[in-house]
């Protein structure tokens, strides 16, 4: 019935429901179950903020806020926490409202219950108001113990996955949703407050544990739990030593970063050029960040799932359906500037950050446009035919054993197919090597390499020599 009425009749009804409530808090007039039906039906009120103001005004926002943190009762303190985090949600404005109402330090205390309606609830609230508000983060971590909340929090959702088969209950259905809003909370307190990210350090092994036993949806991969599990280690680190511990575990040190790279594999196969600068760029940024720390054992490991291999290099580099191939394709979509960036990062990062390997790793092709806006100069003997077998042992590419490379394509000379042109005339040598001599000119005018033209050093070498007009073309 609420949620048919609007205009006058719904404002007017919303004005009596406020005003019951905020009555109910000065001297108590209600009995517990009238108490919640009007909470329940404001609620359904303030879906629409359309002739629902009372809600969303300084009276109605702190009315609110005292039925949900000063109730003795559990389900009318919820109630009301439904109706505040969608009033928060609604109106920006609000936010600081709460805010000056002095309730963060309960807020914190409510998080201390092991209820996941609870953790849902108050973790949403707190998560928007750090958002278009003056809420004081450091305050919250170190007067009320906010980062060791969340952390714990967090911890208490692996209990499914430690606790022996038969004493685990029935998975609660707001499990994976409080979780994901913990996950949201921590992230946005991190990127906020950088300067307090060690106090949530104890999170990282309670997320990788999630992360791994969690499933993954083949049709949205990054889907929650998935992807907020993924956004909430970006910030963290993982130079402290327990988590280098737990990031590369002693019996199975690639179980992580494998983990990660097999979601990568997913959700390049399925989801649209759009969607990939939201959902995969965080993934391809955790996945460079665990290889900048990951022990050389583990970093090899990484190379050799995501760098071309030999038989990718069959084709031109880019052009299977292999892993390396379509991350090769990401470095140029552009349509996911992050996404283009992030993958050409990684990938330079695993050629030991130096032009010549990058070059030899994914083919000239794609190597040019990161090196060039990223001023890193192209050594001179890049572009010489080359082999591949150190490319999946330590990101460099110059063992003798493997067959020649195309520099330009990445692809095997041997595999490369044979073009049967007509041998050229004079002239037309004469003309392509005037082009070649004026593209070098250019190169070189930009910046973009540092080589000697091959024209101007067969000059100086003795080996340039002036036709006549009339020689033959032999």
């Amino acid at each position: 019935m609420a949620a048919k009425m609007s205009g006058t009749g719904k404002l007017d009804e919303v004005t009596r429901l406020v005003d019951r409530l905020t009555a109910d808090l000065e001297e108590i007039s209600l009995q517990p179950h009238q108490r919640d039906a009007y909470l329940e039906q404001l609620k359904v009120f303030g879906r629409d903020p359309t002739d629902a103001e009372p809600i969303f005004t300084k009276e109605g926002i702190e009315t609110l806020t005292r039925h949900a943190f000063n109730s003795p009762s559990k389900t009318t303190s919820r109630n009301a926490l439904r109706c505040l985090a969608n009033a928060l949600l609604l109106k920006p404005e609000t936010r600081q409202i709460f805010i000056n109402l002095g309730y963060e330090a309960r807020a914190c205390d409510k998080l201390k219950e092991d209820s996941r309606d609870d953790e849902f609830l108050v973790s949403r609230v707190i998560f928007l108001t750090t958002y278009d508000s003056k809420v004081d983060i450091e305050t919250l971590i170190d007067q009320h113990n906010l980062a060791s909340l969340v952390c714990q929090n967090i911890a208490r959702h692996t209990r499914q996955y430690v606790a022996e088969p038969k004493k685990v209950k029935e998975l609660d259905p707001m499990e994976d949703m409080a979780l994901v809003e913990s996950l949201k909370l921590l992230f946005n307190l991190t990127h906020f407050c950088p300067q307090r990210i060690q106090a949530f350090s104890s999170a990282v092994p309670h997320i990788l544990m999630l992360l791994s036993k969690q499933g993954i949806s083949s049709r949205q991969p990054l889907d929650p739990p998935i992807g907020p599990l993924v956004n909430s280690l970006i910030n963290l680190e993982f130079e402290d030593k327990n988590n280098i511990t737990a990031m590369f575990p002693k019996a199975t040190p690639n179980v992580n970063a494998e983990r990660l790279i097999h979601i990568l594999d997913m959700a390049i196969g399925v989801y649209a050029d759009e969607e990939l600068e939201q959902l995969v760029s965080p993934l391809l940024t955790l996945i460079r960040k665990v290889y900048g720390v990951a022990p050389q054992d583990v970093q090899k490991s990484m190379r050799k799932l995501i760098l071309p291999s030999q038989e990718d290099r069959k084709l031109p580099v880019g052009r299977g359906h292999t892993l390396s191939a379509r991350i090769l394709r990401l470095s140029t979509i552009p349509a996911a500037p992050q996404v283009r960036e992030v993958s050409s990062s990684l990938l330079f990062e695993m050629s030991d950050k130096d032009a010549r390997s990058f070059v030899q790793n994914v083919g000239y092709g794609f190597a040019s446009g990161f090196l060039f806006q990223h001023n890193v100069p192209i050594p001179e003997n890049a572009m010489e035919a080359w082999s591949t077998s150190g490319s999946e042992d330590n990101g460099r590419a110059n063992d003798d054993s493997w067959k020649s490379t195309n520099p330009i394509t990445g692809q095997l000379l041997a595999e490369e197919p044979q073009v049967d042109l007509p041998e050229m005339s004079q002239e037309e040598k004469e003309r392509e090597a005037e082009k070649l001599f004026v593209l070098f000119e250019r190169l070189k005018k930009n910046g973009i390499i540092k080589a000697q033209n091959p024209v101007e050093t067969a000059f100086h070498e003795g080996r340039f020599q002036e036709l006549d007009d009339d020689a033959d073309d032999e």
